[in-house]
């Protein structure tokens, strides 16, 4: 995945340092953000994903830029407010309960200054992904393969993961759009935009939605 690199660092740009970044993992976004001279505080609950984005951070020389703290999406560490917040690459749907979703984007809110703004992306599967993935082990790049099995009655996903002697698996869950829409404006987010993908084209009912909601002037 690199089409969102761009799109998120551009964000960033724009709004001016510091920027967070709930879910950092790895840094894939993070590190090239902070290379376009954004400060990011990245909020990771894993410990190791931490180490890993630390460690890309080094090596690009922008250590300095980030500012790596350890935490839950519904809950982050965080007490400077911002004018962005973004939650990449379908971390929200780590959370399988409204009463979580709403924490997390309540928390979100809670780190904005008015009139910041909150982005992210997330999918709700087609019958045809589902159907042509559903508990088959694929190799997605060389050496590494992927499993997903799919429950629609609870609309979550168990994705399952193997390289070598390495596996690890996960759990996701999905909403439609028009159900994160009134979540969005539950938390008191104003929905600026909802697009199809990162090159900024307008929703038209396919699997990728990306929001951009603001926290309102009051």
């Amino acid at each position: 995945m690199t089409e969102d690199i761009d799109f998120y660092a551009s964000l960033a740009v724009d709004a001016g340092s510091p920027v967070v970044e709930l879910g950092v993992g790895t840094g894939r976004i993070a590190v090239p953000t902070a290379l376009a001279g954004v400060h990011v505080i990245g909020v990771d609950r894993s410990a190791g994903m931490l180490d890993v984005c630390r460690e890309a951070a080094e090596r690009a020389g922008v250590a300095g830029l980030l500012d790596l703290r350890e935490g839950d999406l519904r809950d982050p560490p965080v007490t400077e407010r911002v004018r962005l917040v973004t939650c990449p690459f379908r971390a929200y749907l780590h959370l399988t309960t409204d009463t979580d979703r709403l924490r997390a984007l309540r928390a979100a809110r809670h780190l904005l200054l008015r009139g910041g703004r909150l982005v992210f992306d997330i999918f709700e599967p087609s019958n045809e992904d589902v159907e042509s993935t559903h508990a088959r082990w694929l190799e997605r790049e060389p050496g590494i393969f992927e499993r997903a099995d799919w429950d629609l009655r609870t609309r979550t996903l168990t994705l399952s993961l193997r390289s070598g002697d390495d596996a690890s698996t996960m759990a996701l869950a999905w909403l439609s759009p028009p159900e994160w829409r009134t979540l969005l404006e539950q938390a008191g987010f104003r929905i600026e935009a909802h697009y199809g993908w990162f090159d900024r084209r307008p929703w038209s009912g396919g699997e990728d939605s990306v929001w951009v909601a603001v926290r309102p002037d009051e």
